[in-house]
């Protein structure tokens, strides 16, 4: 039997251990910090939509090339791949986005953008980073500097992504066609995150297995026959059948879906009319699809097409409605075994407080691209909001804004130090296994 005080002693150290290391791992974040935060503002006030990422990853690709990493541009279009290779061992992929969203930025900061641009419809649009993806970039850039100067805690290759059209699901795809994974090394695990304003600065979550949503998006044009105002009997009016559509759609969660599984169905937008006085000849809705299981995503888009259908047979329109599904992901999917495995680097760096186990997200988003090549992945959520705020919205019941708000704004120094300390633990953790190791540790099946 080990004598109590002995037991009292290694307790005693393994504390003075935890807290020196945790103090060292401030240090080396504090020593990036400046130019990490530096770079997280000029990002910010310089956002470009998606697949236009063109002086957003120059930027990040001049910044890694100065670290010492090999970097190639134009992966994909504006995409970026920075290896620094370290010896024998695993390779690692470290993942951001690039690009920022038409959303005109309401957050009255000192450094909010200003930036105006042409879409790709040449709609002059407001440009804005609402969903903390200059967040991702900048921490990206921390971590890689601090692993670049401390090449002696780990051994591999680091493979870090920036990826371009994250917004409209078509980057990651875009990278693995130009050949991301035959031109440059095949990752071991793919690594990410993303900051959010459900948890407060300071705290990181994580969920095993399914991550996020899968998404559909749907362009439902319905026809109709267009007349004088005056004349609704002469004519087939598309707007009605539009909104009779749209609340019927909503029946098919409530109705037709089992109740406990995810189905959401958003019509995001209406474009029908010219004149208040004429009714057209069609309406175009824009809707999302959001289901996290394969057979539930069947169902639902199976549901929309037979609706819209009989809402317009039913009202006589001159012919069906056409339904395009023109961007979809599939859910991110968390290999258990890796996220039960990088749940202790992370309590050990963070604070076993701050690190919690969340449900999955009812968002996508396209790293699952990655996944799906046969990747074992690990994606999981950063908090962004103000600790302060964060308790005042929780105690009066009001959520704060959300990503895609023109109001998002991150608690950037906790969350930018948050994340640079989470993604150097995660990936030395990674970076100090072998291959084998950790095909042993991932080999499970995609569900």
């Amino acid at each position: 039997m080990i004598p109590v005080r002995r037991i009292l002693l290694l307790i005693a150290l393994a504390a003075v251990a935890v807290s020196l290391f945790a103090e060292s791992a401030a240090n080396e974040v504090d020593a990036v910090f400046p130019d990490a935060r530096a770079l997280y503002l000029d990002l910010h006030q310089h956002p470009e939509l998606s697949g236009h990422e063109v002086q957003t990853a120059a930027t990040m690709a001049a910044k890694l090339r100065a670290l010492g990493y090999d970097v190639t541009e134009h992966v994909g279009g504006t995409g970026m791949v920075a290896l620094l290779k370290n010896g024998p061992g695993p390779t690692i992929m470290l993942r951001t986005e690039l690009d920022a969203l038409p959303v005109e930025e309401k957050t009255g900061l000192p450094y909010a953008s200003k930036v105006r641009t042409k879409d790709d419809s040449g709609v002059d649009v407001p440009v804005m980073h609402a969903c903390g993806h200059d967040v991702h970039m900048a921490s990206l850039y921390g971590t890689a500097a601090i692993m670049a100067r401390t090449k002696q805690t780990w051994h591999g290759t680091l493979m870090l992504i920036g990826q371009p059209a994250e917004e409209t699901i078509g980057g990651a795809t875009g990278m693995v066609k130009d050949g991301l994974f035959t031109r440059f090394p095949r990752p071991d695990v793919a690594v990410a995150l993303h900051v959010f304003n459900e948890l407060p600065a300071g705290h990181v979550s994580i969920v095993p297995g399914i991550y996020d949503s899968n998404a559909d998006s749907l362009r439902l044009t319905i026809y109709g026959k267009g007349g004088h105002g005056a004349r609704p009997e002469a004519t087939i009016d598309p707007i009605v059948i539009a909104a009779r559509t749209i609340l019927a759609l909503q029946t098919i969660a409530s109705r037709e879906v089992k109740p406990g599984e995810l189905a959401i169905i958003t019509v995001g937008y209406v474009r029908a009319g010219t004149k208040n006085n004429i009714i057209p000849d069609q309406a175009e809705l824009g809707l999302t699809v959001r289901t996290y299981k394969p057979e539930i995503r069947k169902q639902v888009l199976a549901a929309i097409s037979r609706i819209a259908k009989a809402e317009a047979e039913g009202a006589g329109a001159p012919r069906e409605p056409s339904i395009v599904n023109y961007e979809k992901t599939d859910a991110v999917y968390n290999n258990p075994a890796l996220v039960e495995r990088l749940r202790a680097p992370l309590d050990a760096a963070l604070g076993h407080d701050n690190v919690s186990i969340d449900q999955p997200k009812t968002g996508s988003e396209d790293f699952s691209v990655f996944v799906e090549q046969g990747i074992p992945g690990f994606y999981f959520n950063l908090g962004g909001a103000y600790p302060d705020k964060f308790a005042q919205a929780k105690a009066a019941g009001v959520p704060l804004p959300s990503n895609h708000s023109s109001l998002f704004a991150p608690d950037v120094d906790p969350s930018l130090h948050t994340a640079i300390t989470a993604e150097v633990a995660v990936l030395r953790n990674l970076l100090s296994s072998s291959s084998d190791e950790l095909k042993r540790l991932t080999a499970q099946s995609h569900p």
